[in-house]
């Protein structure tokens, strides 16, 4: 559990309430915005590191993803709320937020499990970790190059992370087809015996 890699993920989930402070506490949009990038950009860190140093363990499969989930929610709602994101992007990147979170809590209820993260879903979040942290920055014509960034790292990063939820959803499906047809067999058996 006290491994270097959920020490990562675990420091990637403090920042996110000062991102919050940043941003509606001290109005600060470009502080937070390059905050986030630093959240978003030590996300491959601690899985490389749990991999390399062969420390992979249970609490960091759920660390690392709900430091990721955490920080968008905050960047969406708080920029939804300050007014730094444009308003149907931040829509748009919940909606699908609270579709794949929920179905991956109601997943991992039902089956005890959750579905394996998908190279081209950390891609799609980070281009979504890039866009948000561009709109911050570059927002209400403080840095407008930073702007455009936004809008160049959005659209293909929206793309991919409704793309990858459908994925998810395929994945979903499976697992719980594989656990039911489990318990199945598994009655079968106690029938039998």
């Amino acid at each position: 559990m006290l491994t270097i890699p959920n020490l990562i993920s675990f420091i990637r989930l403090l920042l996110v309430p000062v991102f919050l402070w940043l941003l509606l506490g001290r109005d600060n949009p470009a502080g937070a915005g390059w905050l986030l990038g630093g959240i978003g950009a030590t996300d491959w860190i601690d899985g490389y590191l749990a991999r390399r140093l062969d420390q992979v363990s249970e609490i960091g499969k759920v660390l690392d993803p709900l430091a990721d989930r955490l920080a968008v929610a905050a960047a969406l709602i708080g920029g939804f709320i300050s007014g730094d994101l444009p308003r149907w992007f931040a829509v748009a990147v919940i909606v699908r937020e609270a579709l794949v979170s929920g179905g991956a809590l109601a997943l991992a209820f039902r089956i005890k499990g959750n579905v394996p993260v998908r190279r081209l879903g950390k891609l799609a979040t980070l281009l979504i970790y890039a866009s948000l942290g561009g709109f911050l920055v570059g927002g209400g014509g403080r840095f407008e190059p930073f702007l455009w960034l936004g809008w160049i790292f959005g659209i293909p990063g929206l793309i991919l992370y409704y793309l990858v939820g459908a994925q998810y959803v395929g994945d979903a499906r499976r697992l719980l087809r594989a656990n039911d047809d489990a318990g199945d067999d598994q009655g079968a058996e106690a029938t039998a015996g």
